[in-house]
């Protein structure tokens, strides 16, 4: 007996088959049908939803899958609100994609969906870091852009990322305005395609100077210092992914000269052949770059994700091993640089301020106190931190920012994270701290936290997949607002901060206070020692996030060890009162 929703299964996929939709796509419908009802529900039971970061999902057939038809129907939704948004004119777009399988295809549809709305289309000629096309978009002065890629997701999945004129990722009206323009494509048919191809122009490598020229000009604060450690040895990998061309291009434009990019991850394959996950946030995906570090003699090893927008970062040690940094680590270090500098230079003048979000470490806000700067919190996304930025052009300065999900941006000629300029900012601070110093940047962190106090930070993702993984995580937000913990790790719960509801409920006095923020589903729980803790369901994965950040004084260097193993001992301790472990 067929139950409701295998019915509605059923329903849709034989509108596929009957539909304006091409022969080996409707070969997969029919096997499927045939063969394998519960991976036909998961590609039927809904369609691939365009929320307000744009599309993401595992490629396949189906209306919850991507492929040329949905990428079609979101690219069509985005015509029309573009229309609307920019009548009378004609619009120009970008579309670039990274390196996963199916991402030319994808970028050269939504190039040739925009030029047959009459659009102008600017696209890459090949796979391009995601900054590049923020940074195109602000470069040609265009509308919208798009890029195809799924950031660090694992190789199954593809997404579609939407830009807007200030080349940050779409916000409010224009995300929800969006959404709705593609609901109103209910039939392949009002999707306009093979017209226009004349207005499409390919950005070449020609561009790629200008990008990596930009990033010279606006952010290298130690030229001198890089003069004399040109040769710093510097370990690289793309990690199969966008940044191959153009992290070695920005480094080499920054003065180094000795950079070695890991061979086996410099070919570019969408199935991330060496790693079981192309994310530099994974000690285990970074272990053949760090084993080249040891093999070079290496001052610091450098990744980028598949879409070059994350930077993952090791530093060696005193013992010649390498320790990953996490982003919040990252984040500490590159800010503290910037601002050290610009503070030698004399370039501080009240008008600097970063961003982070609200996950994000606390050491960032200490550090930029220090200088006099401040520091905005803002939500998960860099979209976010974006908006910031445009809120302040022309009143106030912005220096760098990012968030713990190995995400930096350093100035604000691009508006979302750039791994690319990140790379070479790392790599300049380290010859920095060699040279006015002589600490490796494993040393001067250390000595930050001694500055600064020693913050640590955990991470736990739960990952539930499919209609039911989705639903649990929504359950367990329910669970958690209606029983928050009294108690973590022997530390009274004092604030409860729910960014739905945009309350902050004092525990003990029982008062609510409004937060100033966008609403969002994030859950934060500040203990009285100073700990917090983050809850969010991820807005692009299946999984709900755990963030902790806990801190101690450090008296000295030489305690470092043992009062890391106290931070590390007390996360352990949340996780087992959350039933994490």
């Amino acid at each position: 007996m067929m139950n409701d929703l295998e019915q509605t299964v059923l329903s849709k996929a034989q509108k596929w088959l009957d539909g304006d939709y091409d022969a080996a796509t409707k070969e997969q419908i029919k096997s499927l049908m045939d063969n394998d009802m519960k991976e036909l529900t998961e590609s039927f039971y809904k369609d691939l939803e365009f929320g307000t970061g744009g599309l993401r999902g595992i490629m396949g057939v189906g209306s919850n899958r991507m492929n040329i038809y949905t990428v079609g129907t979101a690219t069509q939704g985005l015509a029309n609100y573009l229309k609307k948004n920019f009548e009378g004119e004609q619009v120009r777009v970008g579309v670039g994609h990274d390196s996963r399988n199916n991402s030319r295809l994808f970028a050269e549809r939504v190039a040739d969906i925009f030029a047959s709305n009459g659009f102008k289309v600017y696209l890459f000629d090949s796979l391009r870091p995601v900054p590049e096309l923020s940074f195109a978009i602000r470069e040609l002065g265009l509308h919208s852009g798009v890029v195809i890629t799924a950031s660090h997701n694992p190789k199954e999945y593809n997404g579609y990322k939407a830009y807007w004129s200030d080349g940050a990722q779409v916000t409010p009206p224009h995300d929800v305005n969006i959404i709705d323009e593609v609901a109103k494509i209910t039939d392949n048919s009002q999707v306009m395609t093979g017209l226009n191809p004349e207005n499409i122009t390919i950005l070449d490598e020609e561009f790629d100077k200008k990008y990596v020229a930009r990033i010279k000009n606006d952010i290298q604060l130690s030229p001198e210092c890089v003069a004399k450690h040109h040769d710093m040895k510097i370990v690289y990998t793309p990690i199969h992914g966008a940044g191959v061309r153009l992290v070695p291009m920005a480094l080499e434009a920054f003065g180094f000269t000795n950079v070695f990019v890991v061979p086996e991850q410099s070919v570019v394959d969408g199935n991330f052949p060496t790693v079981e996950s192309p994310n530099p946030e994974e000690r285990k995906t970074m272990l053949q770059a760090m084993e080249w570090g040891r093999k070079e003699g290496a001052d610091l090893v450098l990744a980028t994700d598949p879409d070059a927008d994350r930077i993952g970062v090791a530093l060696r040690t005193g013992s010649g091993e390498y320790v990953l940094l996490n982003g919040n680590q990252t984040l500490a270090l590159l800010l503290s640089y910037q601002l050290t500098r610009l503070a030698e230079r004399g370039d501080l003048d009240g008008k600097q301020y970063a961003v982070k979000t609200i996950v994000t470490s606390q050491m960032a806000n200490a550090v930029a106190a220090h200088f006099g700067v401040k520091c905005y919190d803002c939500l998960t996304g860099f979209k976010y931190i974006a908006k910031i930025i445009r809120e302040n052009e022309g009143i106030a300065k912005y220096v760098g920012g990012g968030e713990e999900s190995f995400g930096y941006l350093a100035g604000d000629y691009v508006r979302d994270k750039d791994a690319v300029s990140a790379c070479a900012l790392a790599a300049e601070a380290a010859a920095w701290a060699k040279d006015t110093m002589g600490l490796t940047l494993y040393e001067w962190l250390q000595q930050l936290y001694v500055k600064y106090g020693f913050y640590r930070e955990g991470l736990v993702s739960v990952v539930r997949k499919g209609k039911e993984g989705a639903e649990e995580i929504q359950r367990m937000m329910v669970d958690f607002r209606a029983n928050p913990p009294k108690e973590l790790a022997g530390s009274e719960v004092l604030t409860v901060r729910d960014y739905k509801s945009l309350e902050e409920l004092n525990v003990r006095s029982g008062v609510r206070t409004p937060i100033e923020q966008d609403s969002s589903n994030v859950l934060q729980w500040l203990t009285a020692d100073g700990s917090i803790i983050s809850v969010r369901p991820s807005g692009t994965e299946p999984k709900i996030k755990f963030y902790f950040g806990v801190k101690e004084p450090l008296a000295s260097v030489e305690q470092f060890e043992e009062v890391e193993a106290k931070l590390d001992a007390k996360i352990e301790q949340i996780k087992k009162d959350l039933n994490l472990l």
